[in-house]
């Protein structure tokens, strides 16, 4: 009996010891990007850091099929895909629906202008106040989000506007912690076994940009929640680490990071640094043509070069600006919203009936896009170093580019269109370097159907783009 026994614990022991060692092992977030399965192309979304490491073949965004994964997840999160033929796009007047750029539109309803009405924002607060608004009608028990690194939490001393941190906020002092955008690739997942342990959690608010939206979806039936709110924002070209980007505001803008709140690169072709404390905001502004060439090599995290889902486009509801008239400052400019099902509906509402955001109407356009496109990838550093150009060290005097920024603002298109030139102009250009790192036969694989049919329009209208994928193509080979 007692030999029965023994070997009977001997062999439980065993068991356990073996499912233990066998489970997922999240790894250590200073191993990146090495020891992460995308190794350089890593956005390091978060996932990795988790036991749901186990998900990141099916669920990453830049291994296997990439975001073409994104047509059929469209599908399964809006209850439709984007309208794929422009001749089945309804017309809002004058305004065409184009979701091939800006993704599935609710009841095809037109991407609405708001502000928020939080003080310390990016901009005005959008973001936050929806998250706040979820939370004070008791909508949802906790709000993911990114906050910025504070060596003393509790105090608010010592913040590092460039070091993201995710954070799962259950209050609204909590979320007003994650104000302001992080320029650095931030591991919004990485609190996904919290979340997964928390059984106060039962509906939650996922906010991120578009890789990690797309990861998160891949898991978030495993989390066990009985309502999911996922509230995205535009995203574009962010620093691979914290130290890239305070290095992309000393050495390109020639602002000391010391004294930066954040910046953007907004629609008057200037680079935009919001700098000072409460009450003392000042800008330093910066046309593109004067930062030198040599910076965005160092400056753009290599997963953003082979991102093709700028708009966010498996979020409920989606934050941004690039469509919005330019109206002074971060502060006080519009920004845009895009309802995407029925939930980004009731995100958008209930933060409108808690009068924490201002509707102002529809977003417009006007002026063509195609050329500015064209001529800007054509100048692109990036696209020059691929090609074997040279890449100048030195941008344009001050008051030259100020000429340039001014002439080309005043030519360029505005609102929606300027946003259709920026998508554009991206996608192409991260076509092209996925094309020279992978070939085309793999870069074709990743691609979204969307972004094939405006690879496609552009081709077929000018043999220049075509020429450059032949060009990288057989230099890969």
């Amino acid at each position: 009996m007692r030999c029965i026994t023994g070997t009977f614990i001997i062999l439980f022991v065993t068991t356990v010891h073996g499912l233990i060692s066998n489970s997922p092992k999240p790894i250590p977030h200073d191993a990146w990007p090495d020891r992460f399965p995308a190794k350089d192309h890593c956005s390091r979304c978060g996932l990795c850091e988790t036991s749901f490491v186990s998900e990141v073949t099916s669920s990453c965004a830049f291994l296997g099929k990439g975001m073409s994964g994104i047509d059929e997840m469209e599908l399964a999160v809006h209850g439709r895909k984007t309208y794929d033929d422009l001749g089945d796009v309804p017309r809002l007047g004058e305004q065409i629906i184009d979701e091939t750029r800006y993704g599935v539109h609710f009841d095809d309803q037109p991407i609405q202008l708001a502000k928020g009405s939080i003080d310390g924002s990016q901009w005005s607060g959008v973001v936050s106040s929806i998250a706040i608004s979820m939370l004070e009608e008791g909508l949802v028990d906790a709000v993911v989000c990114i906050a910025s690194k504070d060596e003393d939490i509790g105090e608010s001393s010592n913040v590092s506007w460039s070091e993201p941190v995710p954070i799962v906020a259950k209050t609204v002092e909590d979320v007003l912690r994650g104000r302001g955008v992080k320029p650095a690739l931030a591991p919004s997942l990485a609190v996904l076994d919290e979340i997964k342990n928390d059984e106060e959690i039962e509906r939650l608010l996922f906010c991120g940009v578009g890789c990690a939206v797309q990861a998160f979806r891949s898991i978030q039936s495993k989390l066990g929640l009985k309502k999911v709110y996922v509230l995205g924002t535009n995203c574009v070209d962010n620093s691979p680490t914290s130290n890239a980007a305070r290095s992309f505001i000393k050495d390109g803008v020639g602002v000391d990071p010391a004294i930066t709140l954040g910046y953007e690169f907004m629609q008057d072709f200037r680079v935009h640094v919001k700098t000072g404390g409460e009450g003392d905001i000042q800008y330093e502004k910066l046309p593109y043509f004067c930062l030198p060439g040599t910076i965005a090599k160092q400056s753009i995290a290599k997963s953003c070069l082979t991102c093709y889902d700028y708009t966010n486009r498996l979020a409920d509801v989606v934050v941004g600006y690039m469509a919005s008239p330019l109206e002074g400052d971060m502060d006080k400019s519009l920004q845009t919203i895009t309802i995407r099902n029925a939930r980004g509906k009731e995100m958008a509402q209930t933060a409108l009936s808690n009068r924490r955001i201002q509707r102002f109407g529809d977003a417009k356009g006007k002026g063509a896009h195609e050329e500015f496109t064209k001529s800007t990838l054509l100048s692109d550093s990036i696209i020059l170093e691929l090609l074997g150009d040279e890449v100048p060290s030195k941008g344009m005097p001050k008051l030259v580019g100020e000429i340039f920024a001014f002439v080309i603002e005043k030519l360029s298109p505005k609102g929606l269109n300027f946003g259709k030139y920026s998508i554009d102009y991206h996608l192409l250009r991260n076509y092209l370097y996925s094309v020279h790192t992978w070939g085309q036969e793999k870069a074709d694989v990743m691609l979204p159907r969307y972004a094939r049919n405006i690879v496609q329009q552009y081709c077929e209208k000018d043999d220049t783009i075509l020429e450059l994928i032949r060009k990288l193509d057989s230099k890969k080979k």
